[in-house]
């Protein structure tokens, strides 16, 4: 237990003003600015280095970091020895990787019950504890509303100019776009370089070494920390599968037969499998997009396996060693990744209106890349292609499509049909009511 001395230390780490030097505009700030005024406590949970904490800081008026190894981890002794005082200090009140102590959790949800003040906890955390302490915990509901944060998008890292928002998008608004030169080679680099602030102003190829090393880290220090037993070579294995796969409705058994086939052995158990992507999940590396369902009543088959993404489509990258060397030369590998790239950004700026990503696949063989549902329930239909000879297509796809389900019984048809791309030089609405935005142009 700390001493007096340590404790005094602790707990005078209120401050007025934590906003770190040189921070930038993230949308859950917007967020979470709102959550402070209709939730007691608030949850942040994301991958490491997504910014949590800095966004978290620039909401804060007093923090607890658990994860500062000052003086043989204090504060986590503290945390751990003393929650109910952990979470006193000028509040909102940070608790930096809350998971490290997971008794704060209650604490937390106790003090919301006793001030009955909103605003008084931000617990940021980027892992999920272990099912048996979970157990243990108190859901929270009502006290602790939870939020999950993502790596930047292109206007968060300042490589798009936003001069398409998706609200106006929904809205029919008029467009004005410039016209601008398109160059896949930036493409290919906004891919390498990945949406984590640690890697922004770094050049391409730093940035992939960086994200090498996030890879290794993953496989050979966080799962292993998450789970004892679990192998960091199948970590990696499973890591460079669902990198492959990555955009791709991929089941269990294409994901264990993509294993078996790198390691030359029989591919694992069911069980084995749902094991270790447990404890990516934990980790927050991975996040299903869900299935879409129209409301159809007829006989159509709508598909409800996910898609399965990596945290970041660099991570993607660098699970599998692409260069852009390789990307540039592999056009169906780099398309994978660029729609990675594009639904990333498309959950921010739904999540950030108060929307839900989806895909859309039925029985039939009928495919939507992305989905947006709104709040109040209008959907729009979302293309992703890489490069502007993909637009036809994909607005015809977008059509056909919007036609069939309009046709069906019950069915609730788009409200918005856009060709997201990677190449195009302006956005524009085609005569056929298409829109074609390039992703760089693009916000919330």
């Amino acid at each position: 237990m700390p001493n007096s001395e340590e404790l005094s230390t602790v707990k005078s780490t209120s401050i007025m003003v934590l906003t770190p030097e040189g921070y930038r505009f993230r949308y859950m700030d917007a967020v979470l600015e709102k959550a402070l005024r209709i939730c007691g406590a608030v949850c942040i949970k994301g991958p490491k280095g997504c910014g949590k904490t800095w966004t978290s800081l620039n909401h804060a008026n007093s923090a607890l970091m658990l994860d500062d190894p000052s003086n043989g981890y204090r504060n986590r002794r503290f945390a751990e020895e003393r929650p109910e005082e952990a979470v006193v200090g000028e509040a909102p009140r940070l608790i930096d990787e809350w998971q490290f102590a997971p008794a704060v959790w209650d604490s937390t949800r106790r003090l919301v019950d006793r001030m009955g003040a909103k605003g008084l906890v931000i617990l940021c955390g980027s892992s999920t504890p272990d099912d048996g302490v979970l157990s243990s915990l108190h859901n929270g509901f009502a006290r602790i509303c939870p939020y999950r944060m993502r790596t930047m998008s292109l206007f968060e890292s300042g490589d798009s100019d936003g001069s398409v928002s998706l609200s106006s998008l929904f809205r029919n608004d008029p467009i004005e776009s410039e016209w601008r030169d398109a160059d896949i080679g930036r493409i290919i680099g906004l891919i390498l370089r990945g949406g984590w602030p640690g890697t922004l102003g770094m050049e391409v190829g730093d940035a992939m070494e960086f994200n090498r090393m996030l890879v290794e880290s993953i496989a050979e220090d966080e799962a292993p920390r998450i789970d004892r037993t679990v192998n960091p070579q199948t970590v990696r294995m499973l890591l460079r599968s669902l990198a492959r796969n990555e955009s791709i409705v991929a089941s269990d058994r294409k994901i264990r037969s993509d294993m078996a086939e790198d390691s030359d052995s029989a591919p694992m158990a069911q069980e084995t499998l749902v094991k270790y992507r447990g404890v990516l999940e934990r980790l927050h590396i991975i996040e299903d997009q869900r299935a879409f369902n129209p409301n159809l009543k007829s006989s159509v088959r709508v598909g409800k396996t996910p898609k399965r993404h990596l945290a970041d489509p660099s991570l993607a990258a660098a699970a599998m060693r692409a260069t852009p060397e390789r990307l540039d030369g592999d056009r169906e590998t780099l398309g994978f990744l660029f729609e990675a790239l594009c639904e990333r950004d498309l959950q921010i700026y739904a999540e950030s209106l108060g929307g839900s990503l989806f895909h859309y696949r039925d029985g039939n063989g009928k495919e939507i890349d992305a989905v947006v549902e709104m709040p109040d329930g209008v959907w729009g239909a979302f293309e992703i292609k890489l490069t502007r000879s993909g637009v036809e297509e994909g607005a015809r796809n977008l059509i056909r499509i919007r036609d069939y389900i309009a046709g069906q019984p019950g069915g609730r048809a788009p409200v918005l049909l856009c060709v997201i791309c990677g190449t195009a030089e302006t956005a524009e609405l085609r005569d056929d009511g298409v829109y074609v935005v390039p992703i760089t142009m693009l916000k919330a």
